[in-house]
C-alpha cells in the first residue's frame, strides 16, 4: 500500500497538461485486490470517490456539475470499456492508474498507459532494479514504442544518453562474432533480436537476408566508402551499399574513426573487412584521382604510397601533384599510421624536384656565387636528406622505405654531393687557397669583433650559444621555429667558417681575440693562451669583459630559476656551449643517430633561448656554431678515401691535415693559413677535395668535418632579439584564421559541399592552425561527419589557400524553422573559431547530390 500511495501521489503532482484545469485519476482494480483498502487512502487536497454499478451517472454529474474544480481519485473494479459508459469521455481525457507490478513500473517511469502491452511484453527487462534505475536515469519525457525499445537497449549498453548510434557502436566494439557478443546477447534476452535488426535496417538501410555483425560492419564501411568513390566503380561490392539513409552510415563510420580511443577497434575491423571484400582488386583498377580522398580503409593509403613511390622510380616528374596528394592525405584517418612513410616520400619528392630544377647540372660559378647559392637554395637538399632519414629511422624495416633509400642515396651522395663539392672545390682551388676570404661575406673569426663587441660597448648584456656542428640548414629550421613560436625578432645570416673546420679552431675563432695561432702540437692559442677547455675559455672571455662567464648547456638546464639568476647575476657576457650533434656524430657507435640528435639539438637550443628570455631576462642572444659537417648514411667506398701521400704532418684527421710543408697534391686543396692565424710556423691546411676522407685507422667515417665543403664552412649566425609584448616592434604570435566563404545559409541536400579560406599565409609570427569542422543541432548534438583542415599554406595566391570540403547529414527529421550550426573548432585548444547558423530544409530526404 505504501508503494501504491506513493505512486498515486506522483500521479497527482505531475504538471497539468494543456487544457487541463485539474487532475482526475481513474484507478482500475479489476481483481479487487485493493477494495478493502480504498477507505484508508487519504491524499492531501485529493477527493477519493468509489465508482459502483449504480452511480455512474451521479459520478458524471459530480465531476461535471457539482464539483468541477477539485482533484479526484476515482476507484473502480468495473469494466468500463463499453461504449454506453457514461464516463467514457471523462476517462479518455483523464489519467488511468493500475496498481499491479506493470502499472507501478509504468507509473514510476512516466510511461503512458497506452504502452501497457509493450511494457508487459518487456516485463523481463523491468525485473531488475539496476536496469530500471538506468532506464529511469535517461529522464525521457514522452515515450513511444520505438523510444521505449531504444531506451532499454541504451540501458543494456550502459550509455549515458539513449542513442541508437551509440548502441550499435557499443555492440560492434565488443566483437563481430554474434554468438560471443555480450551486448547482442543482452538485447536478444531482454528486448528481442528482431527489434535490434529492425532498428539497424531503419537507420542504416541494412537489408541482408542472413544478418550478422560482420556483414553489418562491411555494409556500413562500404556504404560510407560510396560517398568517396563512384558507385559504378564498386560493382563488386554493390550488395553492401545501402539504398536508403546512406548518409547515416557515413556519419556513423566517421564518428567512430574520429573517436579518441575507440578508433583502434575500428582500424582492426577495417583491415579484416578490406580483405573480405578484396578491396585491393577494386582499387588497383582505379586511377588515383578516383580514390584520393577515400579513407574508410587503410589500403587506400597503401595504394597512394605505392603509386607515388612507383612514379618516382619511373622518373615521372609530376612532383607538384605528388606533394598535393601527400598534403591531402595529412587530414585523413590513417595518415598518422603511415606518417614515417609519407614523410620519407615527401622529402624524396622534394629531392627529385631539386634534381629537376638543376637537371642541366649544378652550375660552376665563382666561389662567392656558389657560397650564396648554397645559402639561398642548395642547403635545402641537405635538409631534405636529413629529414628523409629521420622518417626512415622510424620505420627502417619497411621495404618501401628501403626502395626510397636507394633513390635518395643516388640523388644525394652520387649526384648532389658529387657535383656541388667538385664545383666548389674547383672554385676554392682557383680563388681561396691563398686568401681564405669571400667578398661581402663576414668571416667567422671576426664574429666577436663585428657582432658582440659593439653591443658590449653600448652597455648591452649579451648571450652567445655555440652549438658544436650546427650546420646551416639545421640553424634555418631553428630560426623558423624561433620566429613562429617565440615573441621577438630573429634573423639568420651565414659566416665563412675557418679551416680546418674543427672544433678547436672554430671555438677559438668565436672568442674575443687579437691573435689566433696553431702551435706545432696542433693546439690553438688565443692571444698566446690555450683555448682548450671551459676554464681557459672563461679566462679569455674575462680578459675582454670582466663580468663574463661560460657554461655548458646541460649545467644551465639542470639549474632551477633561482640558481640561474644567482649564477648569472651581474654578468654582461655569457657563452653557452652545446654539443648534442657533434657528441653523437663523432662516435662510431652513435654516428648513425646523427640526424636524430639534430632534432634533439633543435629542441634543446629552443629551450635554451626560452631560459635566457624568461629566467634571465636576456634580450640579445646569438646562436652560432664552430663548424658544420658532412654526413652520408651509406657505407663509404674505397674511392671515397685518399692516402696522405707522405706529407709530414703535425696532425692528421679524416678531413684535414696540418703541415709545415708547402706543396700541391692531386686530390688535395692546400690552404694558406695567413689570413686566419698569425702563422709564425708557416702551417698549411690540406683538405681532400669534395667529400673525400683521408685513410686513417678506426671506424666512423660517415660523419666528418674539418674540410672545406660548403656543408662544413657555411657557419650560421642567428641573432635573436627578445622584444617583450607591448614594446615597440613587438608582434604577438597568432594562428592563421580560416573562414567559410559560402554566402548561402540554407542546406537543401543531405550531401553538400562548403568552401573555406585560409585568410593569411603562414609566415614569421603567423603560424598554422588545424581545425575540425562539423554540423550540430541547437543542443550541440553532432549531426554530420567531421572534416579536418590543416591551414598551413605559405602561398600568396588566394586560390592556393582555398579548401573545398564535403559534408553528409544524418538522415533524420529536420525542422526548417530551427537553426543548425556549422562549427569550426581549433583542434589544439578545442576553442570554437567560427559558428555559423544554417537552416536545413531537405524536403524529401535524398541521398543524391545534384
Amino acid at each position: 500500500m505504501d508503494e501504491v500511495k506513493k505512486a498515486l501521489q506522483e500521479a497527482f503532482i505531475q504538471p497539468l497538461n494543456e487544457g487541463e484545469q485539474r487532475k482526475i485519476v481513474f484507478w482500475f482494480d479489476k481483481d479487487q485486490e485493493f477494495a478493502e483498502y480504498i477507505n484508508e487512502i487519504s491524499i492531501d487536497n485529493i477527493m477519493v470517490h468509489t465508482l459502483t454499478e449504480g452511480n455512474s451517472f451521479y459520478t458524471k454529474v459530480l465531476l461535471e456539475e457539482e464539483d468541477p474544480t477539485s482533484h479526484y481519485l476515482i476507484y473502480s473494479n468495473l469494466d468500463l470499456s463499453m461504449e454506453d459508459n457514461w464516463l467514457l469521455d471523462t476517462i479518455l481525457y483523464s489519467r488511468t492508474f493500475y496498481a499491479d507490478k506493470i502499472s507501478l513500473i509504468m507509473n514510476e517511469l512516466n510511461i503512458d498507459p497506452s504502452l501497457r502491452s509493450a511494457v508487459k511484453k518487456y516485463e523481463k527487462f523491468f525485473g531488475s532494479k539496476d536496469r530500471v534505475r538506468k532506464f529511469k536515469g535517461f529522464e525521457v519525457l514522452k515515450f513511444t514504442q520505438e523510444t521505449l525499445e531504444l531506451v532499454m537497449m541504451s540501458a543494456l549498453c550502459n550509455l549515458k544518453t539513449p542513442d541508437f548510434e551509440d548502441v550499435l557502436k557499443v555492440a560492434l566494439m565488443d566483437t563481430l562474432n554474434d554468438s560471443q557478443n555480450k551486448y547482442l546477447d543482452l538485447i536478444t534476452k531482454y528486448v528481442g533480436l528482431d527489434v535490434f535488426w529492425n532498428a539497424v535496417a531503419e537507420r542504416y538501410g541494412y537489408e541482408q537476408d542472413q544478418k550478422s555483425l560482420k556483414t553489418l560492419f562491411i555494409h556500413l564501411t562500404v556504404t560510407a566508402l560510396s560517398h568517396a568513390v563512384n558507385e559504378e566503380r564498386l560493382t563488386l561490392v554493390k550488395n553492401y551499399i545501402a539504398t536508403r539513409n546512406k548518409s547515416n552510415a557515413l556519419v556513423f563510420i566517421d564518428h567512430w574513426m574520429h573517436h579518441k580511443s575507440d578508433y583502434q577497434v575500428y582500424d582492426k575491423y577495417a583491415e579484416i573487412a578490406e580483405k573480405e571484400i578484396k578491396l585491393s582488386d577494386i582499387v588497383n583498377q582505379l586511377p588515383i584521382e578516383e580514390f584520393k580522398v577515400a579513407d574508410t580503409f587503410p589500403y587506400f593509403d597503401k595504394a597512394i604510397i605505392i603509386y607515388i613511390a612507383n612514379s618516382l622510380g619511373e622518373r615521372l616528374e609530376d612532383y607538384e601533384a605528388y606533394t598535393k596528394l601527400i598534403n591531402l592525405r595529412r587530414a585523413k584517418h590513417y595518415y598518422e599510421r603511415y606518417q614515417p612513410i609519407y614523410d620519407a616520400l615527401y622529402y624524396t619528392v622534394k629531392m627529385f624536384e631539386f634534381y629537376k630544377k638543376y637537371s642541366m647540372g649544378i652550375p660552376k660559378a665563382q666561389a662567392v656565387d656558389m657560397y650564396r647559392a648554397y645559402v639561398s637554395d642548395y642547403h635545402q637538399m641537405d635538409m631534405n636528406y636529413r629529414k628523409f632519414y629521420v622518417a626512415y629511422d622510424n620505420d627502417s624495416n619497411s621495404e618501401m622505405l628501403k626502395k626510397l633509400k636507394t633513390m635518395v642515396e643516388n640523388l644525394y651522395t652520387n649526384w648532389y654531393m658529387g657535383e656541388l663539392c667538385a664545383n666548389w672545390s674547383a672554385a676554392v682551388q682557383d680563388e681561396m687557397k691563398s686568401s681564405w676570404v669571400l667578398p661581402g661575406v663576414q668571416n667567422q673569426k671576426d664574429f666577436y669583433r663585428s657582432f658582440v663587441a659593439p653591443k658590449i660597448h653600448n652597455g648591452d648584456r649579451v648571450f652567445v650559444i655555440i652549438s658544436d656542428a650546427l650546420r646551416y640548414e639545421i640553424a634555418m629550421e631553428l630560426a623558423d621555429r624561433l620566429n613562429s613560436e617565440m615573441t621577438g625578432a630573429c634573423d639568420i645570416q651565414p659566416l665563412l667558417g675557418v679551416v680546418p673546420s674543427v672544433t678547436k679552431m672554430g671555438m677559438a675563432s668565436l672568442l674575443p681575440h687579437k691573435s689566433l695561432e696553431i702551435d706545432l702540437n696542433g693546439n690553438v692559442l688565443v692571444n698566446g693562451k690555450s683555448s682548450k677547455g671551459m676554464d681557459n675559455r672563461i679566462g679569455i672571455l674575462q680578459g675582454a669583459v670582466t663580468d663574463s662567464t661560460a657554461i655548458h648547456f646541460q649545467e644551465l638546464k639542470n639549474m632551477n630559476k633561482a640558481g640561474r639568476r644567482e649564477t648569472f647575476k651581474g654578468k654582461k657576457l655569457v657563452y653557452i656551449y652545446h654539443d648534442s650533434i657533434d657528441a653523437t656524430g663523432e662516435k662510431a657507435s652513435t654516428e648513425v643517430y646523427t640526424f636524430t640528435a639534430v632534432d634533439r639539438a633543435i629542441d634543446e637550443l629552443y629551450d635554451t633561448v626560452k631560459i635566457i628570455k624568461d629566467d634571465l631576462s636576456g634580450t640579445n642572444i646569438f646562436i652560432t656554431a664552430d663548424h658544420g659537417f658532412v654526413y652520408q648514411r651509406d657505407a663509404l667506398e674505397e674511392s671515397d678515401k685518399i692516402e696522405k701521400e707522405g706529407i709530414q704532418a703535425l696532425e692528421v684527421k679524416r678531413r684535414h691535415l696540418l703541415s709545415q710543408e708547402k706543396r700541391e697534391r692531386i686530390g688535395l686543396l692546400d690552404i694558406n693559413m695567413d689570413t686566419l692565424i698569425k702563422n709564425e710556423h708557416q702551417i698549411t691546411t690540406y683538405v681532400p677535395k669534395a667529400t673525400i676522407r683521408f685513410k686513417i685507422q678506426g671506424a666512423g667515417a660517415n660523419f666528418v668535418h674539418g674540410g672545406a665543403s660548403l656543408q662544413e664552412i657555411v657557419v650560421p649566425l642567428i641573432q635573436f632579439k627578445n622584444i617583450r609584448s607591448g614594446q615597440k616592434n613587438s608582434r604577438e604570435i597568432e594562428k592563421v584564421d580560416v573562414k567559410l566563404t559560402n554566402t548561402t545559409r540554407k542546406i537543401t541536400n543531405s550531401l553538400f559541399n562548403l568552401t573555406f579560406f585560409q585568410t593569411e599565409k603562414v609566415e614569421d609570427k603567423r603560424v598554422p592552425r588545424i581545425v575540425k569542422i562539423y554540423m550540430v543541432d541547437d543542443a550541440d548534438n553532432v549531426i554530420s561527419n567531421e572534416e579536418m583542415l590543416i591551414c598551413d599554406r605559405i602561398s600568396d595566391k588566394p586560390d592556393e589557400r582555398t579548401f573545398k570540403l564535403r559534408f553528409a547529414l544524418k538522415s533524420m527529421p529536420y525542422d526548417k524553422s530551427k537553426n543548425y550550426y556549422l562549427v569550426t573548432i581549433d583542434a589544439e585548444t578545442n576553442v570554437i573559431v567560427e559558428k555559423t547558423s544554417f537552416t536545413i530544409n531537405l524536403g524529401i530526404v535524398s541521398d543524391f547530390d545534384f
